[in-house]
């Protein structure tokens, strides 16, 4: 297409006067409008951009490639001149570049190398819609440089399917819409047949829209694995037709035959992932066949572990995906699900459902929690995060990152593989941590299900030598082979992978990626293994590695009772007494027995959660009984403590008064706050204690009130007081309750003569007067006495009048004397 065509051209003038206006702004266009090419070539001509580059960030390596080499070709260069970009892996980049199209990963380093971002005067996120966790980053990032130190740093994000207005609002940001052009597409579901698996449907379909529509074909499918299994059933359709894979794990060559025409003239199937959906044009496309299904990380908080779920792609991906057959004429969309499935509107995003170390690691090495999300990353999964980043020595027991982290960040890679790779005593070792770490990063090139890693390194090993086993795809073993070649390179390791390891050697740096996921053999049942952070996992009934004592664990897949022990390796506990020797512990342990409810004490063995050897041991020492007790109160709640009925009120007094008086700063006495410090104020009560039930009412009391000196205890008990005065002499108890008025139930003769509704907390809470009959029975409910008197009384004292005849019913209660006595008899 000329670029004079692209729809975007005319919203360019604005745009850039938007710019100039305000640093940042929201672009939403459709597919094919040009924004990815056209928009940075355009902000090179901004007045304020003085020398500075140009960043577009693009979510995905295909994508940022394609987009580069045709903004060179528009400048009639080649990638690396005026533009160019950087991948993993991969840079076309000079000291000529003002264009720089990069991925997600290469945004963050450049921001957390270079904060003031020297040289950048721009960075344009490009199909944010897509909300990869590491675009999200990368944003936050951006909006803490330009808030704190490059007040002139345009920021611009662009989407084709986004909550434009919302993201708008987000950012402060003008939003401007691009029409776009597209032709009509005509969408259509088509059925499946009874029992009828899904490639079948598609080969059905496939010949279908053949025979019927022009063009070629873009089908949507989830992952490789799916592609592999519809080029299969593809490959034997009739016609001069061309099957072509599109993925990222594809060579540059292969990837630029998929976004090309055929040479030959050819009708053309592409059978693509995700990556098609947005940024890459594949010309000549007409019909689009869609499964339905995209692979994307999702987070078990029961587990603790990311994997790549096969999942149903949200409303806005199938609108994408569709208006590809758009393009360049009318086209036609192919749905393989049934009509009556409804989709979610939008992609959850993918902060909001993956493993976070990675971040939780950027986030230290920032030095601040305070970047701007537009989710805001979940608290239990960032708590997790840190917590393996503690395990590996990136963090420090403050979260503080460590000059490791430092060492693990500079890697560019998840935190669990940079510990591994640089954990490699020699040069032989470091080349197999990068056989390794291109493996666990890898897709599975076995052909049959095996729980053995080794066997996945045995296949490499015999592909390097030329003779790859048939339970192996070659293609996945030589895109393996070419990681791991890349990782020798970035590691600097002239030495050459082994031939041949024992399988121990695996394990043995395994365990620096999976600290946390070495396991031994369970005494009672050698099918399960308990794992260093105290879970269960249990083996395949045909286990590769059934019968070894001690594993590291790469890959576990989360079930009701144990998780599944997926991928595995031996790991020798010589080597762990040699690497892991702090993880190591011997000593007396004291624990709370739920069932005696008492402490018990053992002496025992442990590799961190594993329990090694345990026998009983003497009395505790004071000091570790009581912070048994005050952990076992940690898991049973605070109501395994001897609270009174008195203790109760003291305590919701104290919270009340902390809402209503803000001034006072009162202690936070919720459940969570007293559960959180139980360390300052529960654990000296237990001293010289080894029972739960040896703390008694008095000493519970004074340790929940050690936090306040006398005079605080004084007014709060003469600001919320536990009892009031009423004018019949008597006192009359108050009850608290936060988030409620205190209570003040009282017989209603005892009130006579009182206009106003008594007040405490200094006068500005009124009490909610829970008016009784003689009998004690409630009459009225109010916080404003004075209506009472003159609106509801009468009618009261016409109906209790005759049921109460031997109590007092005044006609005017204001004069009255309040009693809570009957009349004598006789009168």
């Amino acid at each position: 297409m000329d670029p004079a065509d692209f729809p975007i051209r005319e919203l360019l003038p604005g745009l850039l006067s938007s710019l100039q206006a305000h640093p940042r702004l929201v672009l939403e266009a459709p597919p094919g409008a040009g924004k990815t090419t056209q928009v940075p070539l355009a902000l090179l001509d901004a007045p304020w951009r003085g020398d500075g580059r140009i960043l577009m960030l693009e979510p995905r390596r295909v994508a940022a490639r394609a987009a580069a080499g045709f903004m060179a070709r528009q400048c009639g260069e080649a990638p690396g001149e005026t533009v160019g970009y950087r991948i993993r892996f991969e840079s076309k980049v000079s000291t000529r570049t003002r264009v720089e199209v990069v991925t997600e990963g290469i945004l963050t380093r450049l921001v957390q190398d270079d904060p003031t971002l020297e040289g950048v005067a721009a960075i344009v996120f490009d199909e944010f819609h897509e909300r990869h966790l590491a675009g999200d980053l990368g944003l936050a990032l951006a909006l803490d440089v330009q808030s704190q130190l490059r007040p002139d740093l345009r920021i611009v994000v662009m989407s084709a399917t986004l909550d434009g207005a919302g993201l708008a609002s987000f950012l402060d940001a003008p939003r401007l819409t691009s029409a776009g052009r597209s032709f009509p597409v005509n969408v259509a579901h088509f059925p499946a047949r009874r029992d009828e698996a899904w490639n079948v449907q598609l080969r059905r379909c496939v010949a279908e829209a053949m025979e019927k529509h022009p063009g070629d074909l873009l089908v949507f499918l989830p992952g490789r694995r799916e592609i592999d299994l519809a080029q299969a059933a593809l490959t034997a359709l009739p016609g001069d037709i061309a099957v072509l894979p599109l993925h990222g794990d594809l060579s540059v060559d292969q990837q630029s035959a998929a976004l090309a025409s055929d040479p030959a003239g050819r009708r053309r199937i592409v059978l693509a992932t995700n990556v098609a959906e947005s940024s890459v044009t594949l010309p000549g496309v007409r019909v689009v066949i869609d499964l339905g299904q995209a692979r994307e990380p999702r987070y078990d908080p029961n587990s603790g572990f990311s994997r790549l779920e096969t999942v149903a792609i949200s409303q806005a991906s199938a609108d994408q995906r569709a208006g590809r057959a758009g393009r360049v004429a009318e086209g036609w969309a192919y749905r393989l699900w049934p009509q009556s499935q409804r989709l979610e509107p939008m992609r959850t995003p993918e902060i909001a459902q993956v493993e976070l170390a990675g971040l939780a690691l950027e986030l230290a090495v920032w030095g601040s929690d305070a970047l701007r999300f537009p989710d805001a990353p979940p608290v239990g999964a960032l708590a997790a995060a840190r917590e393996l980043l503690r395990r590996l020595g990136a963090l420090d027991d403050s979260h503080r990152i460590t000059p490791f982290g430092r060492k693990l960040l500079a890697l560019g890679t998840h935190p669990r593989l940079a510990a591994m790779l640089l954990a490699a005593p020699t040069p032989d070792a470091a080349a197999l941590a990068c056989d390794l770490a291109a493996l666990v990063e890898a897709r599975d090139p076995l052909r049959e299900r095996s729980d053995a890693l080794a066997t996945r390194w045995q296949a490499l090993a015999a592909f390097r030598a030329g003779r790859p086993p048939g339970a192996a795809h070659r293609g996945a073993l030589a895109a393996i082979d070419a990681a791991a070649r890349q990782w020798r390179r970035r590691l600097r390791c002239d030495a050459s992978p082994p031939a041949q390891v024992p399988p121990h050697r695996l394990g043995d740096l395994l365990a620096h990626a999976f600290p946390d996921r070495i396991a031994r053999q369970h005494p009672g049942d050698p099918r399960r293994y308990q794992l260093a952070n105290g879970r269960m996992a249990r083996l395949f009934d045909d286990s590769a590695v059934f019968g070894e004592p001690w594993l590291v664990v790469t890959e576990l897949r989360f079930e009701a009772r144990d998780s599944l022990l997926m991928r595995a390796a031996p790991v020798d506990e010589a080597g762990l007494a040699r690497d892991f020797p702090d993880r190591f512990f011997e000593g007396d342990v004291v624990r709370w027995d739920a069932q005696s409810r008492a402490l018990v004490s053992r002496r025992e063995r442990r590799f961190d959660a594993i329990t090694l050897g345990s026998r009983p041991a003497g009395r505790p020492d004071p000091a570790v009984a009581a912070q048994a007790l005050t952990d076992a109160v940690g898991e049973l709640g605070l109501d395994a403590l001897p609270w009174t009925d008195a203790l109760r009120q003291w305590r919701e007094r104290v919270r009340c008064l902390r809402e209503w008086m803000p001034e006072l700063g009162l202690p936070d006495l919720s459940d969570a706050a007293l559960l959180e410090s139980r360390a300052q104020w529960l654990l000296p009560a237990f001293a010289g204690k080894t029972r739960l039930d040896a703390l008694d009412e008095q000493a519970l009391g004074e340790a929940l009130k050690s936090g306040l000196d006398w005079s605080l205890r004084q007014r709060i008990d003469s600001l919320a007081p536990r009892r009031i005065t009423v004018p019949s002499g008597q006192e009359r108890p108050v009850s608290y309750a936060l988030g409620s008025p205190p209570v003040l139930a009282v017989k209603l003769q005892e009130l006579f003569g009182l206009a106003d509704t008594p007040r405490v907390a200094d006068g500005r809470v009124p009490v909610l007067l829970h008016l009784l009959s003689p009998g004690g029975k409630p009459l009225q409910v109010t916080q404003d006495l004075r209506s009472f008197w003159q609106a509801t009384y009468p009618e009261v004292r016409k109906e209790m009048k005759g049921r109460y005849p031997r109590h007092p019913w005044p006609d005017d209660p204001w004069t009255a004397t309040a009693t809570h006595r009957a009349k004598p008899r006789g009168t």
